[in-house]
Order: structure tokens, then C-alpha cells, then sequence
């Protein structure tokens, strides 16, 4: 996995470190509640959905180009979030045999608001460069500006993507506990999702809206299952939030790409990166 990086002292920091029983380290601790968590999610998705796959509606393709005789490569553009379900999607993604690269990086990676242009200065080419099949833009926390202005950028990120013959998939984000710092662009961030939308609508199959609420729920949760799924921060992500994050958008992707196949929870959920010093603050 490729991962630029903006420094951005203004934004929120993780601070703290991982406790547990003296008999179980903090990665052997995240892992295994990560992997439990995922077990639990796929029996329950299997006992909500019925005994056969025949009986499931099946998700049509957002455009004619979705049948590869090899999955697209994924390319994930996205802010410090971004950068947490980038290293479970690696994870993810190196198991079930899909070429991913991150463009995510902290304090910034969003294609409006503040430091929207000096993205812009580089990100067309960082595209082209990348040569993906599939674009993965998780909406960020920075996405602040009028409508108008949202949806300015929005089109031209489909317009990128589609130059360099791609499919571009908007991920909302996940709810938050603003601070002082993200507290005046609420509104502004509550009406990105809606923005996106939109422009997907307008897009005629070259973008569509994955809607992570499946996943969050409406308000920000710092556990499930009695495991930290949240950053205390009330923004980030914590191992189990990005696994989970990232077995949802892996089935979400099968039904539109049929070449992928998602690798098992127990093939990913336990390779290492849930110690990264990311996670510091779970």
C-alpha cells in the first residue's frame, strides 16, 4: 500500500496506548476481538438473509464496464479516517487478491474545502499514475463549503476518475463527536452526503454512494460488543471500526464487481496492522 501524507497541526491527534490482560499482547488482544467481531457480524448477516444466495436480490452494476476478467485495481482517496480502514483494507484486499493503493493522508486528501487545491495541483495525475479500475473517495472530515462548492468538486472528481477509465464510489462518513475544531463545518458535513448523491445521480453510472450508516448507525459509538470500536477522539477509527468498515465495503464491492471474492475475516483480521501505532488511543 502507497500512503502520502499532508501534515496538518491544526487537526486532531490520538493520544494514549492499549491495555489488556499481562498474558495477551495488544495486538494478539485486537486481532482476536477484531476476528470475534467479524465471526458474529458474517453469522448475523447469514441469519438475516436467508439459507441461499439464490434468494438474495442481486445488486445491478452501476455502469456497463463492471465485468473484468480480473478485479480493478482499487485506489482509496480520503483523509486521517481514510488512512485508518487503509490499513485493514490492505489487509483485506492483499488476501483476496485485489491490487490496492492509498492516497489517504492526514489532514487533508479531500477535493474541497481547505487544502482542496493544493490536492488538486496533484491528484490527476496521482490518479493516472495509479491506474485503478475503481476509485474509493471516503467523504472526509474536511469536505466544508457551500453546496455549490461541494458539488463543484465532487463532479470534477468524477470527471477525473472517468478520464482515466474508472468507477468512482463515495463512502460517507462516519458520525462524529465534533470538538471546537469541527463544530462551525457541521452543517457543511452533514450536507456532503446529500451533495454526493446528487452528483451520482447526475453521473449516468460513473459514480455511485456507498451509505456507511449501515455500518455506524446514526450516532458515534466509541464501543461495540464491548470493544473499542471508536477513537476517544471522537473522529477516528479503532481496529475493530476499520475491520468492520472493511468487511462491509468488501461485500458491498462483490456485488458490483463479480471478480472480486472477499477473503474470510480470519485471513485478514489477524496479519499485524491492528497494532499499528495508528490505533495508539483504543
Amino acid at each position: 500500500m502507497t500512503t502520502t501524507q499532508n501534515p496538518d497541526t491544526t487537526s486532531p491527534t490520538r493520544t494514549g496506548t492499549i491495555t489488556g490482560p499481562a498474558s495477551i499482547s495488544p495486538r494478539g488482544r485486537t486481532a482476536l476481538a477484531t476476528t470475534a467481531a467479524l465471526t458474529s457480524l458474517a453469522l448475523a448477516s447469514t441469519a438475516c438473509t436467508g439459507s441461499s444466495e439464490a434468494d438474495a436480490p442481486s445488486t445491478p452494476p452501476a455502469s456497463d464496464a463492471r465485468t473484468t476478467t480480473a478485479p480493478p485495481k482499487v485506489l482509496l482517496l480520503g483523509d486521517s479516517v481514510g488512512q485508518d480502514v487503509a490499513l485493514a483494507l490492505d489487509a483485506a484486499f492483499e488476501a483476496s487478491g485485489v491490487e490496492f493503493e492509498s492516497l489517504a493522508s492526514d489532514g487533508g486528501g479531500n477535493v474541497v474545502g481547505p487544502f482542496s487545491e493544493e490536492q488538486w495541483e496533484t491528484l490527476p495525475e496521482e490518479v493516472e499514475t495509479a491506474e485503478p479500475g475503481l476509485v474509493i473517495y471516503q467523504i472526509t472530515g474536511y469536505d466544508w463549503g457551500t453546496e455549490k462548492e461541494q458539488r463543484e468538486g465532487y463532479e470534477k472528481l468524477v470527471d477525473t476518475v472517468t478520464e482515466v477509465d474508472a468507477t468512482l464510489l463515495f463512502v460517507t462518513m462516519p458520525p462524529i463527536e465534533p470538538d471546537e475544531f469541527y463544530e462551525p463545518h457541521m452543517e457543511d458535513l452533514d450536507r456532503a452526503p446529500e451533495v454526493a448523491r446528487s452528483v451520482a445521480a447526475d453521473s449516468e453510472g460513473r459514480a455511485e454512494v456507498l451509505e456507511a450508516g449501515e455500518v455506524w448507525g446514526e450516532d458515534y459509538r466509541a464501543s461495540r460488543d464491548g470493544e473499542p470500536d471508536r477513537n476517544p477522539d471522537g473522529i477516528h477509527l479503532c481496529p475493530q471500526g476499520a475491520a468492520r468498515l472493511t468487511h462491509w465495503m468488501l461485500d458491498e464491492l462483490q456485488g458490483r464487481f463479480p471478480d472480486i471474492t472477499p477473503a474470510a475475516p480470519e485471513e485478514w483480521a489477524d496479519t499485524g496492522w491492528a497494532s499499528d501505532d495508528r490505533f495508539g488511543a483504543c
